[in-house]
């Protein structure tokens, strides 16, 4: 249950993130299709954040720490940048266009992913 909420808080948090950077687009042109695809983007998302992040963020330690965690936001954008090439080899339609677009997409996924996530109770520890 908990995956599952996650799941719709990332793809929710993506949705908006494509419906404010103007570099972020869907292609899919239905609901259902668009749906699927945000959901898709959503596992790939989770996936790239729980294998590849954490090594980034061994490998440039120094570079976060001499930049005050500044420089997050770069591997964050990186890592929306691989899921979308990831995304285009499985045939979803989800595209972010430059880095720019993956900086701000990545910081509206991450603060509405936080809100939502806050909203419906996702981050509270469960009573023994």
């Amino acid at each position: 249950m908990k995956f599952l909420l996650r799941l719709v808080v990332t793809a929710l948090a993506t949705a908006v993130a494509v419906w404010i950077v103007p570099g972020i687009t869907l292609t899919d042109t239905d609901r259902t299709s668009q749906a699927l695809t945000l959901l898709g983007v959503a596992v790939i998302f989770g996936i790239v954040n729980a294998v590849v992040k954490p090594i980034m963020q061994v490998l440039s330690a120094c570079l976060i720490v001499l930049t005050l965690g500044i420089f997050l936001l770069v591997i964050n954008a990186a890592m929306l940048a691989l899921t979308s090439w990831f995304a285009g080899v499985v045939g979803l339609g989800f595209h972010v266009d430059g880095f720019w677009a993956a900086v701000f997409g990545s910081v509206i996924i991450s603060v509405v992913g936080a809100l939502l996530g806050g909203l419906l109770g996702q981050g509270r520890r469960e009573e023994a």
